[in-house]
């Protein structure tokens, strides 16, 4: 689990770096699993930039329609159409979330249900069980202080 929670890290790095530092607000608009890279050494590479799109400093992201992955989508952004920043760290909450609960970031059977990853960790969260979410398959061995920290940057 330690080399997940690391990846999860760098790969936050990857979005402070579009976001903040790349000399322009790039808003990545498909933060998903699939589009999470590592190359030989380990290092998190971000695939799939079609997507993307420069923020306007005055006038934000000039788009027509939605675009993204249903399941990661930040609910705002559901309403009212503008991607943000805000709007990929919500997916980035998402990928975070789903590493560690081994869990479908929707419900295949119905995508339009209430109940997606994040409203049932928040409902773990709500009723004191946070690691009661975590995947089943790490047999109760990880850094359960760690991981819940995990599981709290992802809501």
């Amino acid at each position: 689990m330690g080399c997940k929670v690391q990846d999860r890290y760098r790969y936050s790095f990857c979005l402070l770096y579009l976001h903040e530092e790349c000399g322009h607000c790039v808003v990545y608009r498909d933060v998903k699993t699939s589009n999470i890279m590592l190359d030989l050494e380990f290092n998190v590479k971000l695939g799939d930039f079609r997507l993307a799109r420069l923020k306007d400093p005055e006038h934000g992201i000039k788009t027509t329609a939605l675009a993204g992955t249903l399941g990661y989508m930040f609910p705002e952004y559901l309403t009212t159409g503008k991607a943000s920043k805000e709007s990929d760290i919500y997916s980035f909450g998402v990928v975070a979330l789903k590493i560690v609960c081994g869990k479908k970031e929707i419900d295949r059977v119905d995508p339009y249900s209430d109940l997606g990853l994040v409203k049932w960790v928040w409902g773990l969260h709500e009723k004191g069980k946070l690691l009661y979410g975590v995947d089943q398959i790490l047999n109760n061995e990880f850094d359960a202080p760690r991981v819940e920290c995990l599981m709290k940057v992802g809501l």
